[in-house]
């Protein structure tokens, strides 16, 4: 039983576990020139049965400048570039209809002009049994552009502990298996030991009753 059990714990670990909903995921911060990036911007309704109705607006702020500029506005289905800086760079990501939860935005062959604030705002309407209530949700990122790719320091760590985690299951399993083996081992040589007792026990039964035999 606790070989069977083990096997199935190993086999859960990897196994990969998918849960349904929203979560509210922070975007990357970091964007190769002449590459694609994506600018997240997620925020999740808190009743998911409540029906709803959203826009999403981007703004920019230039790395050393004061004010935003209105870059994008998202109202399903018309997605609307506003500024000429990012013409025909802008792509909308986030939810295909009106209940929008996910408001993110692709920026094709980013520049390092692009670098800077940007700021993610959801106007939110949700459709209530006696009134509609307005939410409005700001979400900003400060986005870097950099040459060629780093690989991050969480990313590293992450990846370190990856491998430190299959080598530790790898042994633990290694273990289970040999506790397993002499397991079985132990319990094949005790069958074998009754087995042979129970033998031995015949064998002097039948001989004792031969002895009991009297020769008339």
């Amino acid at each position: 039983m606790i070989c069977h059990l083990s096997f199935l714990v190993v086999f859960s670990l990897f196994v990969c576990q998918c849960h349904g909903g929203c979560a509210e995921v922070d975007s990357l911060t970091e964007a190769v020139a002449g590459q694609g990036f994506l600018l997240g911007c997620i925020s999740c309704k808190r009743r998911e049965e409540i029906s709803a109705r959203a826009t999403v607006d981007w703004h920019f702020k230039p790395l050393g400048e004061e004010e935003f500029r209105h870059i994008f506005h998202y109202d399903h289905p018309s997605a609307d570039i506003l500024h000429e800086d990012f013409s025909d760079r802008l792509e909308w990501y986030g939810t295909p209809d009106s209940d929008i939860q996910t408001g993110a935005i692709y920026i094709h062959n980013i520049t390092f002009n692009d670098t800077g604030t940007y700021r993610c705002t959801i106007h939110r309407t949700l459709f209530l049994s006696l009134y509609d209530e307005h939410v409005f949700v700001k979400k900003e990122v400060e986005l870097s552009v950099v040459p060629v790719a780093n690989r991050q320091l969480t990313a590293v760590i992450s990846e370190i502990v990856m491998y430190v985690l299959i080598v530790l299951l790898q042994l633990w399993l290694i273990v289970i298996l040999v506790y397993c083996y002499k397991k079985i081992s132990e319990e094949h040589e005790a069958r074998e030991a009754r087995k042979a007792l129970k033998a031995q026990a015949e064998l002097l039964e039948s001989k004792d009753g031969c002895d009991g035999v009297q020769p008339e």
